[in-house]
């Protein structure tokens, strides 16, 4: 693995990658409500932002940067001033790196935005047979959808928040949906995870297993016990759920120490996000003693992949972009490649583990 001097470098050039982002209108994505999609600009308040926020929250904890923390408070507190916007999974993923600076602060500007979310999540949000979380976004209602995306953007908030607020109602939904998601979204033949389940159509979608929604597990499962206080039982189960995961990702990491976009599928192009993604959850996993010496290993092997992403300018390259549920395998071949919130936060995340286990951070 690098040096701990370069990856301190890329992950300052990192930060900077992240807060310049601004949306070229190379693509036009406009919301129900008639309103602008903006899924690149950092200033936005939509999933890849708040991903992108999860990543600064994370590593301004594990290094106390006074910086990191005012880029989260002025973001927080503009967008509080402006009004938040309507209640989805996507636009719940904010919310997470708010629990995160709430939690270690307690400023009471944030106590009020994130009861009242965490509460309207549970009692509004539209919910599927056996009570998942519909995943209904932006610009689009999914009817009888799972995704696995919407664990790390909706359950991973509810278990912050529960732990941090002493609701511990939360943390079981949180639970909840992490086990209702894996009885539809995760492959008992290969112990990957598939992108969606449809109630109506009673399938997968496409079969596709694809590798950021893989890496949204991955790196889920590393985090939640690290965010709440999991049922005995439910944890065991959820580390062999992991287990089972990283059993299957590990044969299928590239030379080149990265995953592909369709995992088990040799056509298709390397991608930076998921490798982040999966090496942060590899790598996190080894540490806290929930996978071996080979998980770690290869989670090394992904950082020198994703240093060799990051441009001097600290945009990380080889992202895929936004991707919908996919109705056929070359759906997922031809996501164009674009510079994302969620890809500059992956990185940050998997380059703050890999100092982790430098004893640096």
């Amino acid at each position: 693995m690098k040096d701990v001097s370069a990856i301190r470098d890329a992950l300052s050039r990192l930060v900077g990658g992240l807060t310049a982002l601004r949306d070229s209108g190379r693509f036009h994505e406009p919301n129900l409500d008639g309103s602008a999609g903006d899924y690149i600009s950092f200033d936005a308040w939509e999933w890849p932002q708040g991903v992108g926020l999860y990543g600064l929250a994370r590593l301004w904890r594990d290094t106390g940067d006074a910086g990191l923390q005012s880029i989260l408070e002025d973001w927080y507190a503009g967008h509080a001033e402006r009004g938040l916007p309507a209640l989805n999974v996507n636009t719940t993923a904010p919310m997470l790196a708010l629990t995160l600076l709430w939690e270690r602060t307690r400023d009471t500007r944030w106590e009020a935005m994130l009861s009242d979310w965490a509460e309207r999540v549970v009692e509004e949000a539209p919910r599927t047979p056996e009570g998942g979380f519909q995943h209904d976004v932006s610009d689009r209602i999914n009817d009888g959808e799972l995704w696995d995306d919407t664990l790390f953007m909706v359950a991973l908030f509810l278990a912050a928040y529960g732990e941090a607020s002493g609701r511990r109602a939360l943390v079981d939904e949180a639970q909840h949906q992490f086990l209702v998601h894996t009885r539809y979204l995760a492959d008992p033949e290969t112990g990957l995870w598939f992108h969606g389940w449809s109630f109506p159509r009673r399938d997968n979608f496409a079969r596709a297993r694809w590798a950021r929604g893989n890496a949204w597990i991955t790196a889920g499962l590393a985090d939640l016990p690290d965010l709440c206080t999991l049922d005995p039982a439910i944890a065991r189960y959820l580390d062999g759920v992991l287990g089972a995961q990283i059993g299957a990702l590990l044969p299928l990491q590239t030379g080149a120490g990265a995953w592909r976009t369709l995992l088990d599928d040799p056509e298709s192009y390397e991608e930076t996000s998921a490798t982040a993604g999966i090496a942060y959850g590899l790598m996190k996993a080894a540490r806290l003693g929930r996978a071996g010496p080979e998980a770690l290993a290869a989670g090394r092997r992904a950082v020198a992949h994703v240093l060799g992403q990051i441009g001097p300018d600290g945009i990380v390259g080889g992202v895929s972009y936004g991707t919908r549920m996919g109705h056929d395998l070359q759906f997922y071949r031809d996501i164009p490649v674009q510079p994302t919130g969620y890809g500059q936060s992956l990185a940050i995340l998997c380059l703050a583990e890999a100092l982790n286990h430098e004893g640096t951070a």
